[in-house]
């Protein structure tokens, strides 16, 4: 669903921001309070973050690019156009597809999917950082092993 509306640039500290209207982020999907955007201000396409802020409306920070490409300036106002961002993030690191096959042939997602978030991103990680596929056989049989220890009562 995309959204419209328009707003006057302007600063907070260094940095050029708009609020988003609540009735507008509030029917986006925050993460932690973030929320991912892709939108257009004054036709020019960016990927942006809104940013929560305490008691008042989520806010979009305007950078150097969108600035250039939306031919505006901070006291001007500008067209925007959001909607939801649907692309993972930058670092996500998503799971191996080797990791994947093995797990379900083995009947362990349910289990890996216990560990915690920032288990799995190791293990993901790792697993990615391995340069032949020998090795990450191999290591992918060590997660394989520990998963089925941490199985057992």
């Amino acid at each position: 669903m995309i959204f419209k509306f328009s707003a006057t640039i302007y600063k907070v500290g260094i940095n050029p921001v708009v609020e988003v209207p609540i009735k507008i982020s509030s029917k986006l999907k925050a993460v932690k309070g973030y929320i991912p955007v892709k939108g257009l201000i004054n036709g020019h396409p960016f990927h942006q973050t809104l940013c929560p802020v305490k008691d008042a409306p989520h806010r979009l920070y305007v950078n150097g690019p969108m600035m250039k490409g939306g031919e505006v300036k901070v006291g001007d106002k500008a067209k925007f156009q959001l909607e939801y961002d649907e692309r993972p993030p930058k670092d996500a690191i998503l799971m191996p597809t080797a990791l994947a096959q093995r797990l379900r042939k083995e009947k362990l997602m349910s289990v890996f999917k216990e560990l915690t978030p920032s288990r799995q991103k190791e293990v993901f990680k790792y697993l990615h950082y391995l340069k032949t596929e020998e090795s990450k056989q191999r290591n992918i049989d060590k997660v394989i092993i520990e998963i089925k220890n941490k199985q057992r009562p």
